[in-house]
């Protein structure tokens, strides 16, 4: 692995595309969600992903738990949540942006397995991403309702667990592990479909859905879940994950941007600076501990 502090250009771009794919990517979500109801989306986003490749990538050598356990997270407890916030209880933007607290409940649940203390620049950037989730909840003009934030709180603890849950499987086939976790997303997601949104939702969800409705889930599918976590897993492998990882700090821009110029949602003032305030925080978390001028033991 590269421990160099500076990805090569090719490598930089590889990790652009996939951030601008993750960020873009909640635009598309909204496309979707015009024709298909949340979890029979997310059922067939997951589906699209096991399908066909799942009869071309071996299992990885990793226990049945831990694939189960990171695709009921991913599927059901990420995205089953974030979908169904995103019908009608937050804007795109706002969602790319709150999604982002997973850093922080990622830290807090490293932090408590490994019996680690929180450092105080830690403090102040979890203070600073609050202060922006609190300005987000204290507007009430339909980009958000406090059940959307809660929802979206939720999706990102959820990816945060299986984070822990990743960290464990350790390095691996990144695409293949994406393949067979998402087997274990299926069915809950198919299950709850039936249950809350129902046999006629669902038919006439898919009734409903056009060419952009099935290139919508073919790209949460292959464009977001197979390229993007495998192309991350590939740079990750490679380069020190300090070099790597601040890059996600664009997922948000790349969200709030394509939602205002595809959707036309709205950037007021209040939203810049509760932006600019949760990506504060998630700077402050990621590159202090790369400061030049910290002091060595």
């Amino acid at each position: 692995m590269s421990q160099g502090a500076r990805l090569p250009f090719k490598h930089f771009l590889l990790a652009l595309a996939v951030v601008a794919i993750w960020g873009s990517n909640f635009v598309v979500i909204r496309l979707g969600l015009n024709a298909l109801p949340p979890l029979l989306f997310a059922t067939l986003r997951f589906s699209f992903a096991v399908l066909p490749a799942i009869f071309f990538l071996k299992k990885p050598d990793l226990p049945w738990r831990n694939l189960a356990s990171y695709g009921l997270l991913i599927g059901v407890g990420q995205f089953g949540l974030l979908f169904l916030a995103m019908r009608s209880n937050i804007s795109p933007g706002l969602a790319s942006l709150v999604i982002q607290t997973q850093v922080f409940f990622t830290l807090m649940l490293s932090m408590r397995l490994n019996k680690e203390g929180v450092q105080g620049y830690q403090w102040l950037a979890l203070l600073l991403a609050a202060s922006g989730i609190a300005l987000i909840a204290s507007h009430t003009d339909g980009s958000a309702t406090p059940l959307g934030l809660l929802m979206i709180l939720a999706a990102a603890f959820s990816w945060a667990c299986a984070n822990m849950v990743g960290k464990q499987a350790g390095r691996v086939n990144m695409l293949a592990y994406m393949v067979w976790t998402s087997v274990f997303a299926v069915p809950p997601l198919l299950a709850l479909s039936l249950i809350v949104e129902g046999p006629t939702a669902m038919a006439a969800g898919l009734a409903r859905a056009d060419a952009t409705t099935w290139a919508a889930v073919l790209w949460q599918a292959v464009g977001n879940t197979l390229f993007g976590y495998a192309a991350w897993g590939w740079l990750l492998a490679r380069h020190a994950p300090a070099t790597v990882v601040p890059m996600a700090l664009l997922v948000p821009v790349f969200g709030m941007s394509t939602a205002a110029l595809v959707l036309g949602e709205s950037l007021p003032a209040w939203k810049l600076i509760a932006a600019g305030l949760v990506l504060s925080g998630l700077a402050l978390n990621l590159l202090w501990p790369l400061r030049p001028w910290r002091v060595r033991a």
